[in-house]
């Protein structure tokens, strides 16, 4: 469906695929609310830009999703300003503190593991923690319409992942840090399917690859790269995923054109 006066957070929104999704839900619909959460406001200045266009429909949270009390406070302004939530896209994620993915187990080291495993997967099961009675509580704006009024949603939760968190896909090796923490997301993000899925109110919870994407977590790997996207190809194919989606859906992990992937 189209969102008529949807509610989105997007968790990690100062710049890259973060930031195109606020700019896209915003130009797609111009009644959409988009809550725009990032570590450092003050330093985001593309989205204070767009929040100077925007001045309405666009707020900006500081966010450290490594940090659970600023979780609880971002829970708190969006309980208090709007009561309910429609959308949930978890988009903050680091390859590793380093910028750059272990190629063997001799580059592996414990905090680099465990910062990547906090940032890519612990962090966004906080955020469905504190921000799932919300999504309870939403009117599902974004999403397919379904037929059946008895399978229809209320929220749905989209966590960013990648193809490389597929554990059956893995024939390469090596990014132990990444890998392991985007498998971790894929986990959550099923267990998140069956929990929220199993009362009258439904949440969809979906895992999303966007591709290989030009940002800066991708960047060292450019040249490597046979098919780069744009952060505007990207998202917009992204956004035709989840507007696509039903509670069947749930618990699934897709590419940025919908192919199923194995997790």
């Amino acid at each position: 469906m189209t969102a008529m006066s949807g509610i989105a957070l997007i968790q990690g929104a100062s710049r890259g695929i973060g930031l195109q999704f606020c700019k896209t839900l915003l130009q797609r619909n111009p009644a959409t609310t988009v809550i725009a959460t990032c570590r450092n406001p003050n330093s985001a200045q593309d989205l204070v830009q767009l929040k100077d266009s925007n001045p309405a429909n666009l707020h900006i949270c500081k966010l450290d999703v490594t940090k659970e009390e600023e979780i609880v406070g971002v829970s708190k302004f969006v309980t208090d300003s709007f009561g309910r939530l429609d959308l949930l896209i978890n988009c903050a994620g680091m390859l590793h503190p380093s910028g750059k993915g272990e190629t063997s187990l001799r580059s592996v080291d414990e905090q680099g593991l465990l910062s990547t495993i906090h940032t890519n997967a612990v962090g966004p099961l906080v955020m469905a923690k504190m921000l799932s009675p919300l999504l309870l509580n939403g009117q599902g704006q974004f999403g397919a319409t379904p037929s059946d009024s008895g399978s229809a949603h209320c929220g749905i939760i989209a966590n960013m992942s990648a193809k490389v968190g597929s554990i059956t896909d893995n024939g390469l090796g090596g990014w132990y840090s990444y890998r392991m923490s985007k498998a971790a997301l894929n986990m959550a993000t099923k267990n998140l399917s069956i929990e929220l899925g199993r009362g009258r109110r439904k949440v969809i919870c979906v895992s999303l690859h966007p591709g290989t994407v030009d940002t800066d977590l991708s960047r060292p790997y450019h040249k490597n790269v046979p098919n780069l996207f744009t952060t505007e190809y990207s998202v917009n194919s992204l956004l035709q995923v989840i507007e696509s989606l039903t509670v069947e859906d749930s618990g699934k992990f897709f590419t940025y054109d919908r192919t199923e992937l194995p997790f």
